[in-house]
């Protein structure tokens, strides 16, 4: 058991907009509220907000929601306990625990112990290094031009030859061998298990939160028979599909820079960054993929409105150029702008560093060439363009890529320039074919555009007294001391939506419960107890959604909205009132007649005072 005031300390001071920020490129969006591109769905344009006061985030798109604990099972797919003690460590906080010895036995093979084992041995293969034994490893990165501060930035190590090093130092550090096993640092010999890495260069590969999930090790003595490079295998931890090796280091210069350098190896990233290309990675003993994307995507905030550069580095020989082809093909996925850098043939990043100076590196990202630009003249190539068939053909192969831009505009100017490039004179017939490989007409397309943008507003709003009961939850959400008084004198009733009702009467039992909260601990009050996931993720959903007005005049907002609220109640009552009034007109009844005309007068009179303050509310408008 964890103390739950450790688990309230840590959800305070672990920041949510950090931890948020390393998987997820964040920026402000207005008062306490910053947006991105939603990590759990495929998105163009950012619907994923974190509410920093609040400690939640929200995504109007999906609808996922909730805590800076919820976030991290979710991204690193574990439980609630394992969130709690990753936040732990990253704050540097000591848990306070109830039968500690219990706990450790259950906590082996979690994720937190696979991460500590891995740090473990990224400290011992550093510490290694060093070693005499290690000469050879020290002399292959001296011989690449990475001096000791930047091997350490990037805590190159060394396993030594021997065949269970690694084992004995982690058994003297309590792991046991199926963890070892299950983070992939040892391998099954027929005496039992043996050191996975043995007389190899090592680089620990981390994730966006620095922390240690796999290893990347290279072959540096003549007598090893093993493979070149061999990586850690797939593990609860490190995913090849997903690992980009260089992102803890280029995380923030990515979302800074809206760009992102793709290189091959863990040299040339080392190379790349030494001569200044701070936003260089690579993939792990895979191809660059369309999960490697994904990552990039939420990095660099890849949306309509911010198109970042993807910069994909390749040799300039044949190989290099299929290898660029290659990915054009998976590269539609992505807004952002991608090019392509050729380096001299037969020269990767850290050989032209070395040749040529790091000069030669950044001047290379520097002419960078668009990538479809790259992709269809090396298409063009494969065509005599001086004869009429070489035309033809060479359009047919063409004319399909240029469809797969997204970007309309980009599109349309790019069809343009293959007219030009393949020779073809009649440039609006080869728009003309472009468009109608994409599948829209040229008639559609200007009708759509012509049309007016209509953004859906967060949550559904069909009428004036749905719109109040949703704004008025946001106002009791966002700010209990402006609302609360007021919004206790609304009938219940007024909450025709059942799921609006349920926070309401949420709200209230918090109030009773613990009154006088605020922040992240009264949303939290109101989301426990709204007991179904659909209404707390509503909970997140209001406690996030912006409040359309500034903060200065947000009392005068707030009342004028729970005055809204409360005139729908009146003017029911004024209804039914009419109602009654009219039966005792016609039965005779003159002492209740008179009995409902005085309530009548009496709430027609609230009812005017109340419009007053909705008439001079600014900006509200809503139905």
């Amino acid at each position: 058991m964890i103390a739950p005031s450790d688990i309230e300390t840590i959800r305070e001071r672990a920041q949510i907009a950090e931890v948020v920020g390393d998987y997820v490129s964040l920026r402000p969006a207005g008062h306490d509220r910053l947006k991105g591109l939603c990590p759990f769905h495929e998105e163009r344009t950012p619907s994923f907000q974190v509410t920093p006061s609040k400690g939640f985030y929200h995504c109007f798109g999906c609808g996922e929601s909730g805590d800076v604990y919820r976030f991290l099972q979710n991204m690193e797919h574990v439980g609630f306990v394992e969130a709690v003690e990753m936040l732990a460590d990253r704050i540097k906080y000591q848990l306070t625990r109830v039968d500690d010895s219990a706990d450790r036995v259950q906590d082996r093979g979690t994720k937190r112990r696979l991460l500590s084992a891995n740090q473990t041995a990224a400290d011992f293969y550093a510490g290694r290094l060093m070693g005499e034994d290690a000469a050879p490893a020290r002399d292959f990165l001296k011989g690449r031009g990475f001096d000791r501060e930047l091997s350490e930035r990037f805590g190159c190590g060394f396993a030594p030859r021997g065949w269970d090093h690694l084992v004995r130092h982690l058994r003297t550090r309590g792991f046991a061998e199926s963890e070892m096993e299950e983070a992939g640092l040892v391998s099954k010999g027929q005496r039992g298990v043996v050191d996975r890495f043995r007389g190899r260069l090592l680089w620990p590969i981390r994730n966006a939160s620095r922390e240690v999930i796999g290893f990347g090790a290279r072959r540096i003595f003549d007598d090893d028979n093993g493979p070149k490079y061999l990586n850690t295998p797939e593990t609860k931890l490190y995913k090849k599909s997903q690992v980009l090796f260089g992102l803890d280091q280029a995380k923030r210069d990515i979302a800074n820079k809206h760009q992102v350098v793709v290189v091959e190896g863990y040299t040339d990233v080392m190379a790349m960054h030494a001569a200044g290309v701070p936003t260089a990675v690579a993939s792990c003993g895979t191809a660059f993929g369309a999960e490697h994307i994904g990552v990039i995507r939420r990095l660099l905030l890849d949306d309509e409105k911010s198109h970042g550069e993807v910069i994909y580095t390749f040799d300039g020989d044949n190989a290099g150029k299929a290898a660029a082809l290659k990915a054009w093909d998976g590269d539609q996925s992505l807004v952002a702008q991608t090019f392509v850098s050729l380096m001299p043939e037969g020269l990767d990043p850290c050989d032209t560093r070395l040749q040529r100076g790091e000069e030669a590196l950044r001047e290379l990202v520097a002419q960078r060439v668009p990538l479809l630009e790259f992709a269809t003249r090396a298409t063009l190539a494969e065509f005599d363009l001086a004869t009429a068939e070489g035309r033809v053909g060479a359009l047919r192969r063409t004319v399909p890529m240029v469809a797969k831009i997204k970007d309309v505009a980009l599109r349309d100017e790019y069809a343009r320039q293959l007219a030009g490039w393949v020779g073809w004179e009649d440039t609006g017939q080869v728009l003309s074919r472009v468009r109608e490989e994409a599948g829209e007409k040229p008639a559609r397309r200007e009708q759509r555009a012509a049309e007016p943008h209509i953004s859906r507003s967060p949550g559904r709003s069909p009428s004036a007294r749905d719109w109040s009961q949703r704004e008025s939850l946001k106002a009791l959400l966002q700010h209990p001391k402006l609302a609360s008084e007021q919004f206790a004198g609304v009938s219940p009733t007024v909450f025709a939506r059942e799921d609006y009702r349920a926070v309401r009467d949420g709200a209230v039992r918090a109030m009773e419960a613990a009154p006088g909260l605020d922040g992240h601990g009264w949303v939290q009050a109101v989301w426990e107890q709204t007991g179904e996931e659909q209404l707390r993720s509503l909970v997140v959903e209001l406690a996030v959604e912006p409040i359309a007005t500034s903060e200065g005049q947000m009392a005068k907002y707030v009342g004028a909205v729970l005055a809204r609220l409360e005139l729908f109640d009146v003017e029911d009552q004024i209804a039914e009132l009419k109602s009654e009034l009219s039966r005792n007109e016609r039965s005779g009844d003159e002492a209740r007649f008179s009995e409902v005309f005085g309530e009548l007068v009496a709430l027609e009179s609230y009812r005017r005072a109340l419009q007053k303050l909705v008439n001079g509310e600014d900006g509200l408008s809503g139905g």
